[in-house]
């Protein structure tokens, strides 16, 4: 608690400003307090650098994506120790002070199947708050550093000489609009006014629509923005009153957004925002009147609306770090608890029904948290560590498998399923990497057959498809419209085998339109590679040993039959 309490004297002497959300946070959070709740958390990853954003694709492949502040994000694969480098644009980002960096990343509801995303950073070398898109490459480890398009429009957001309060969350809601919460620029008592001026972005939650350009501009707003059109204000701005609100999310279960707004020196907030809300800031700081502005005297904004829950700086706490409202289904803590921590204190809460519950007391400066496909809640400090937040003693670690891994169709399509088999307190996502794929469902828990449809194809080309199932991949290809005239040669035709058994491998040739899939007919033949594919292919397989009579089988590859004889 010494160094935590020296970090934030050092704050507070340095400026009468809140401590930056990124690097200050420990305040008696007012309201009912409940007892500690017995939670852990579970080391994911270790040796990170300077993070301050954990978050997934939404695409089914069960991975995890990290912010590295100076301009780097790093992908971890579902269980991995490690990352590797999926973006690097340091060149651009200017994340010399504290709060400056590259701060946000959002992924394209259809991510999967457009590969789109977002990020959002301070600009080299103004620290104008900036807003970009990026595409994957075919590898899907890896982003196209020279994809960017540079949103213009009212972006960049022109940014004070003051390095603190940019914000940092962008995210998709569930109405698939991108959503911003730049802050009110800095200083203290926000002196140009930015939270209440309409027609400044600074200071707000904004809404944008990515997917339809407004001429030379890459976005357009939606036209029930509270602003738009002819209405006085800024076009982009979704709500107002807002001072710094560095980390805010949507409930997946009800679409609801919650905001963590870090206060001044007295109050750290929890709004609910709502289309067209005013927060307050600068007259109001959480419940109460800014002490710090007019002297503590004021009229609150008219409509102006009061944060769910705040709480003071006692304690040492001076940073809230938003979190997120729980819906995973391995009962790390309550269903829809709301959670939270103190970047300062450690401090990790749980706000569920008006009940503020201390769940761990630890010593990370924690920067943010995140959510991975399932749901379940992550950790991510300052420290240069990735925790997951689960329950006192620690279920045991969901594994996946699906059957069967593939499936060919004819040109005209059809439906088709797969068998998803997991534990019963683990959640899965699915998605399909093509929009000629249908899913039945998207999510669950536990064990399910997943329902599909292909539809059918007007071209002269198979063409291959792939749905992602809690980090599992299932390949479908398609015949075209000259699969009839298809033919195939197999080499060798046949092969015996010894009791022994052993391994075998068979050449498929035929023209490069031509789908095929390896086919055993019985369960003593396992195809080991190459079950499916287009144009010219190896199948490679075992037999298992046969400690019975003589027997035959077969690989059915398109038209032909392979031969298998065992002693």
């Amino acid at each position: 608690m010494l160094k935590r309490n020296l970090l934030t004297l050092l704050c507070l002497a340095v400026s009468l400003i809140a401590c930056p959300a990124i690097f200050f946070a420990h305040a008696s959070p007012q309201g009912r307090i409940e007892a500690i709740t017995a939670i852990q958390l579970q080391q994911v990853l270790t040796g990170l650098s300077n993070t301050v954003y954990v978050t997934n694709a939404h695409d089914g492949t069960n991975r995890l994506f990290i912010i590295e502040k100076a301009g780097v994000i790093r992908v971890a694969q579902p269980g991995a120790s490690t990352t590797t480098v999926f973006l690097n644009i340091t060149s651009k980002v200017l994340s010399t002070d504290n709060e400056r960096g590259l701060l946000g990343l959002a992924f394209h509801p259809k991510y999967a199947i457009n590969g789109r995303f977002f990020v959002y950073y301070t600009r080299q070398t103004d620290g104008a708050l900036s807003i970009a898109e990026y595409h994957v490459t075919s590898d899907p480890n890896v982003a196209d550093p020279n994809s960017e398009i540079f949103f213009t429009g009212g972006f960049p957001i022109p940014h004070s000489s003051n390095t603190n309060h940019n914000g940092g969350t962008i995210m998709f809601g569930p109405d698939g609009y991108l959503y911003a919460g730049p802050g009110d620029g800095g200083a203290s008592n926000d002196p140009p006014g930015n939270g209440q001026n309409i027609n400044a972005l600074l200071g707000k939650i904004l809404r944008i629509d990515v997917d339809h350009p407004n001429g030379p501009v890459p976005y357009s707003s939606p036209v029930d923005n509270p602003f738009f059109g002819a209405t006085q204000g800024a076009d982009e701005i979704y709500a107002i009153g807002m001072r710094n609100p560095f980390r805010f999310s949507f409930d997946r279960g009800t679409g609801q957004l919650w905001v963590a707004d870090v206060g001044q020196n007295a109050r750290e907030e929890i709004d609910i925002v709502t289309r067209g809300g005013n927060y307050g800031w600068r007259v109001m700081e959480g419940m109460i009147c800014n002490p710090a502005f007019n002297g503590g005297v004021c009229t609150p904004p008219a409509g102006s609306i009061l944060p769910i829950f705040d709480y003071s700086h006692s304690g040492g706490r001076c940073s809230i770090t938003g979190g997120y409202v729980y819906r995973g289904a391995r009962s790390a803590v309550p269903t829809a608890s709301y959670i939270y921590a103190d970047y300062c204190t450690g401090e990790i809460w749980q706000l569920l029904s008006g009940t503020n519950t201390l769940l761990l007391d630890t010593t990370l400066n924690i920067t943010s948290f995140g959510e991975d496909e399932a749901g379940e809640i992550y950790v991510l400090s300052q420290n240069g560590t990735l925790n997951r937040i689960v329950a006192s003693p620690p279920p045991a670690a969901c594994s996946y498998s699906i059957s069967p891994a593939n499936q060919i169709f004819s040109l005209s399509g059809g439906e088709g399923t797969l068998t998803l088999t997991t534990a019963g307190t683990c959640g899965w996502l699915a998605v399909a990497n093509v929009d000629w794929i249908t899913l039945e469902s998207a999510t669950g828990v536990g064990n399910n057959t997943l329902s599909f449809l292909v539809r059918d194809n007007p071209s002269s080309s198979p063409r291959t498809g792939l749905i992602h199932v809690a980090g599992q991949t299932f390949t479908v290809i398609q015949n075209g419209t000259m699969s009839a005239s298809c033919s195939f040669e197999l080499t060798p035709a046949s092969q015996s085998f010894s009791n022994a058994g052993g391994n075998g491998t068979i050449t498929v040739t035929t023209a490069a339109q031509c789908a095929w899939g390896a086919t055993p007919s019985a369960s003593w033949i396992t195809i080991t590679s190459g079950n499916i594919g287009t144009g010219n292919g190896t199948v490679n397989f075992s037999v298992a040993p046969n400690t019975g009579p003589p027997r035959k089988g077969t690989i059915a590859i398109g038209k032909q039959l392979f031969k298998i004889k065992q002693k």
